[in-house]
Formats: structure tokens, C-alpha cells, sequence
């Protein structure tokens, strides 16, 4: 896409991507997000949570391209938070940066918003992990799934597409990425999910172990709990009636 096209409107479509120390990932990222949204009016922005390596300064300076660089590493939900809140499409596609996302399922996702929802989540049909992670997060994702009430089984899969409107409906927390779905449905959003492609790590490393997706994410649950319960919503009159 040339600067032209983003300088005549808005992009129709933010595709959001959290880094932390990605250096190696960055560039094939980046021309796969490019070759995989080919004729639609897009940007990329990313958001760079601190990274000590060489990340930044790998990221190609395309046109679509936008780069957020926080002073020091604040975690994956506030890079996330902090892309969504930057992001100017009115539709947002969330992305991971490790490149076991296929950037190619982005639109499948995208089409399947025209259907009526307001979030689409992705989920890892054939997961490219150990035996030990796929276990661990199969067990995670039901006991979450079923006290938080999103109906969601892989909110591990960062790949979702959701209206911009769903934005307001995140409240910022440490480990809120893994709880987007139920924020959203809490607030009244339709939802859905899909399957979709999922890679094996070719480089960097994993940044979770089971001490942040075991402990971490059960504490969190609970606090997601309560917020569910204590939503509420207001309708203002219209003041020519």
C-alpha cells in the first residue's frame, strides 16, 4: 500500500501486534501482514513492550507501518491495550509476533464480522506445541471458559477481529489480554469463533511458562468474575423527545 492510500482516509483495518524482543520475526512479519492484506486498506501498528534486542530497528519503515515504543516492558496487556486504543480502522485485528499467527486468516476473520458479530476469536484447531503446553492450556482454557462465561475455548490464540466499537469494553489490567473475550461479552457484544492456522516457533522464545498461565491467570480469573458481575449500562434520553 502506498502513503497515498493512508493519507486519503483512515485505514479500514488496524492489524495490532504486541513485540517483546522479536528481532528475528520482525521483517517476515511484516511482508507476510503485507502480502496477506494485498488490496485492502490497512495499517500495522506496533507496539513494542520494551524490547532489549534489535527489535525496533529490524521493523521495516513502510507506509502502512506504525511503531509505539514504550520506555520499559509493561507486559502484553498494555502493549495490546495501547495498540487497540492507537489503532484508527473500525475494524481491529489482533496478531502475535512470534509468527505462529497466520497473517493469511486475518480477512477470514474479518468477513465473518459481516455476519453480525462484534468479535471473532481465532481458535488453534492443530496447535504447533509441546504435548505438555497443549494439555496446560486445554485445562486452563475450560476452567476459564466456564467461569467467566465467554464460551471461548483458546483465548491463549491471540488471532481475533473485532468492530472498534469493542474497545470500550476493555478495562486495563495485567493478564487482560487473556480475558478480551469475556470483557466484550460482558458488555454485550456478539461473538464467535474459528478456526485457524497455528505454526511451530522457528525463532526467539516463548514468554509464558506455567507459573504465569497457572497461577497468574487463576487470580485473574476471579477478579474478571467480579467485574462481570458488577457491570452495568445506561441509556441517555434523547433530549428532543
Amino acid at each position: 500500500m502506498s502513503s497515498a492510500a493512508l493519507q486519503a482516509g483512515e485505514p479500514a483495518l488496524s492489524v495490532v501486534i504486541p513485540l517483546f524482543n522479536e528481532e528475528d520475526n520482525v521483517a517476515a512479519l511484516t511482508a507476510e501482514v503485507a502480502a496477506g492484506l494485498a488490496g485492502t486498506s490497512f495499517e500495522l501498528v506496533y507496539v513494542d513492550d520494551g524490547s532489549t534486542d534489535g527489535t525496533v530497528g529490524r521493523i521495516p519503515r513502510e507506509p502502512f507501518v506504525r511503531v509505539l515504543e514504550f520506555r520499559e516492558n509493561r507486559g502484553q496487556s498494555a502493549a495490546m491495550h495501547a495498540g487497540i486504543h492507537a489503532a484508527r480502522g473500525k475494524v481491529i485485528a489482533l496478531l502475535d509476533g512470534d509468527l505462529q499467527n497466520d497473517p493469511a486468516d486475518i480477512l477470514r476473520l474479518v468477513a465473518e464480522l459481516e455476519k453480525g458479530y462484534d468479535l471473532v476469536c481465532g481458535y488453534r484447531a492443530q496447535r504447533r506445541d509441546t504435548a505438555f503446553r497443549r494439555v496446560q492450556s486445554r485445562v486452563a482454557n475450560w476452567v476459564r471458559s466456564r467461569f467467566t462465561g465467554d464460551g471461548v475455548r483458546d483465548t491463549g490464540c491471540t488471532l481475533k477481529a473485532m468492530r472498534v466499537e469493542c474497545r470500550d469494553a476493555l478495562v486495563l489490567f495485567r493478564g487482560m489480554h487473556r480475558f478480551i473475550p469475556a470483557l466484550i461479552k460482558g458488555a454485550g457484544f456478539r461473538l464467535t469463533e474459528m478456526p485457524v492456522n497455528h505454526r511451530p516457533r522457528l525463532h526467539g522464545v516463548s514468554k509464558y511458562g506455567f507459573g504465569n498461565r497457572a497461577f497468574r491467570a487463576t487470580r485473574d480469573m476471579f477478579g474478571v468474575k467480579w467485574l462481570l458481575s458488577r457491570q452495568c449500562g445506561y441509556v441517555l434520553k434523547d433530549p428532543k423527545a
